[in-house]
């Protein structure tokens, strides 16, 4: 089975949850297991079957720029590494290549691979399943899909999730008693959804009321401007603020191309500059 993932650090969890030898990590739910190569003695229960070759990342960010030119072109590649500000171009540049795997899937879907895709109401997310479909339109591989609830109960608390990338490794097998197999109608009905967004062809896409819907590149502009104030704060800071307060599943490398936006703009003033943009200060101009 290969498992299908729209984002770097949720396919970092599933390698994790299909290792075939687990070393123990610290450093956060998204590297909670490593990926090995040689089978333990004994694998835990509760683990997803299969091994951590059998996860491919689509991590297009199709909620986000045109998508009428090709997901792989060098537009996309160029979009994706101009939003990682804090980084190098050439790290960035690397970072985004790493995570291009529509060869991988093509060789998969070839071979006669069955697809798992695991999908949340993430607009990058969603983008990705719609345009997953309106590949797997054209073969006839099984295809299933793994819907993050909105919500778990768990020892009598209720725990949120807003994508996958919030959920453990250790967690996904508990999510597999809601897969669900789609058929051909279906996997058409979301290949035609993908078709009417790229011909709509928006700068951004969010989901309004349940609704993926294309949006001005100003969308969610409102939330920078309810932050930031006329006292001088770190870049980091106020995304990390922003992150913390609008739980839309978009990331920091957004907020910080709009707030560079609208420094340019003059709306934003950088008080104190400082060679990586998130270390420097910034307030209301």
């Amino acid at each position: 089975m290969i498992e299908v993932l729209f984002n770097e650090s949720e396919a970092a969890s599933m390698r994790a949850a299909k290792s075939t030898i687990l070393h123990s990590r610290t450093d956060g739910p998204t590297s909670v297991w490593m990926a090995g190569k040689k089978p333990p003695a004994k694998k835990p229960s509760g683990w997803v079957e299969g091994t951590a070759e059998e996860v491919i990342c689509l991590r297009y960010m199709l909620d986000i720029g045109d998508i009428q030119k090709d997901v792989d072109s060098q537009y996309r590649k160029n979009l994706i590494a101009s939003l990682y500000n804090p980084w190098t171009a050439a790290e960035a540049q690397n970072f985004g290549n790493r995570y291009l795997q529509l060869d991988e899937l093509t060789a998969c879907l070839q071979a006669g691979e069955s697809i798992r895709a695991w999908v949340s109401d993430a607009p990058y997310s969603l983008c990705g399943w719609y345009h997953l479909c309106s590949i797997m339109d054209k073969y006839d591989n099984p295809l299933s899909i793994v819907k993050l609830p909105e919500y778990v109960v768990r020892d009598k608390t209720i725990v949120l999730h807003k994508n996958w990338g919030m959920v453990a490794a250790d967690e996904f097998a508990g999510f597999l008693h809601a897969q669900k197999a789609l058929s051909k109608e279906e996997v058409h009905l979301y290949a035609l959804l993908w078709r009417e967004l790229a011909a709509e062809n928006c700068p951004l896409r969010a989901v309004i009321n349940g609704t993926l819907t294309g949006v001005p590149e100003d969308f969610y502009d409102f939330m920078i401007f309810s932050r930031i104030t006329k006292k001088p704060v770190k870049e980091c800071r106020l995304i990390g603020d922003l992150l913390g307060c609008y739980q839309v599943s978009i990331g920091d490398w957004w907020y910080g191309r709009r707030i560079q936006h609208y420094i340019e703009q003059r709306r934003i003033q950088v008080v104190e500059d400082a060679e990586r943009a998130y270390a420097r200060l910034i307030c209301l101009a």
